[in-house]
């Protein structure tokens, strides 16, 4: 049997050492999702930190397709033209690039370059962060359905 300690990947406290509250009052709001409440954004908690880089899994996933002869368009990362038989991945938001081009994009970032659409990303808890902003805007959205409800 493990102990609390090995389970929770941390440390106990030495002998005459305090624990240190403020870091758990951050872990708090971090993992609990009130950050809302108290009027924090992410940006707040982790700096100037960008989003975490796309999921590998994510990466790993995405289809590839060659261009082919006569199709027109460039590419948003380069701003090159395409040229047949270049291998293209295509994004979730439908969205395509080079391969050259995006793959290094999405290996810093968890958006699409062209509509900022985002990927899960590897990142705990940047993923809970999002799902409680989705959540809370569903929220507010129902409520907003239910008020007009009520007073229309």
């Amino acid at each position: 049997m493990s102990s609390y300690f090995s389970e929770h990947d941390c440390e106990p406290l030495a002998s005459g050492q305090t624990p240190d509250h403020f870091l758990h009052f951050a872990r708090l709001i971090a993992t609990g999702g009130y950050w809302e409440l108290v009027g924090l954004q992410y940006s707040d908690l982790f700096g100037e930190k960008p989003p975490p880089p796309t999921s590998k899994a994510v990466i790993e996933s995405l289809k590839t397709s060659y261009i082919k002869e006569g199709e027109k368009g460039q590419c948003a990362v380069c701003l090159k033209a395409y040229e047949a038989a270049e291998e293209c991945k295509h994004l979730p938001c439908t969205h395509y690039f080079h391969s050259s081009c995006v793959l290094p994009w999405l290996n810093k970032t968890n958006s699409c370059p062209m509509c900022r659409y985002e990927m899960k990303t590897d990142d705990t808890v940047y993923e809970e962060y999002r799902q409680r902003q989705k959540s809370e805007a569903g929220r507010k959205a129902q409520l907003s359905v239910l008020h007009e409800s009520m007073f229309s």
